[in-house]
């Protein structure tokens, strides 16, 4: 089992806003978006 580490992010107002709008629209956490986001960048 990987271990887990906590991340924080300061994000103005309007990201967070983004963000929150496309998780309802696609009905997944801000986590699962992020992490999904993050395994995409490349090596």
């Amino acid at each position: 089992m990987s271990s887990k580490e906590f991340v924080q992010v300061r994000l103005p107002k309007t990201e967070k806003e983004k963000l929150d709008n496309y998780c309802k629209q696609v009905g997944r956490t801000q986590t699962d978006v992020i992490r999904e986001f993050i395994r995409s960048l490349p090596d």
